[in-house]
């Protein structure tokens, strides 16, 4: 194959990661190829040039594959146990032994008064701790 035809090859496998959702796999292939043109360029033969993309490819997907997928994965946000000490805004009342909604980093909570003294709708409250997706709220 001419050294243009691994270009558009390659480029064309590195689209079609991107299309697609989250395999990981057409990357490697489509790094192979870009290696290869080169290889093409310099007059390498095409039997050694499809050896030396399948091997490559291969070999970066075995090695690469895995740890990428981990470092894509990682959620970058805060672990849950430093969600403590961060201020809410309460969306409905919570009566004393009861439940409402909290408002923490614009996402809706269920919020418990974690003192037993009810709270009121508006008012400001600190997470005290946090029990699966349920805020145990005392007053500021």
């Amino acid at each position: 194959m001419v050294w243009w035809g691994w270009v558009v090859f390659g480029l064309g496998l590195l689209v079609v990661e991107i299309a697609t959702p989250g395999g990981l796999f057409a990357l490697f292939f489509g790094l192979g190829a870009l290696c290869v043109a080169p290889l093409a360029a310099l007059g390498v033969g095409p039997a050694f040039q499809w050896l030396i993309f399948s091997v490559l490819s291969l070999l970066m997907l075995s090695t690469l594959r895995a740890r990428l997928q981990e470092r894509i994965q990682r959620s970058p946000g805060l672990p849950i146990d430093q969600l403590v000490g961060q201020e809410v805004l309460l969306l409905q009342d919570v009566p004393e032994g009861g439940e409402g909604k909290a408002e923490l980093r614009g996402s809706p909570w269920q919020a418990r008064a974690a003192s037993g003294i009810p709270l009121k709708q508006g008012q400001r409250c600190k997470v005290e701790r946090v029990d699966g997706v349920t805020l145990y709220v005392t007053a500021v």
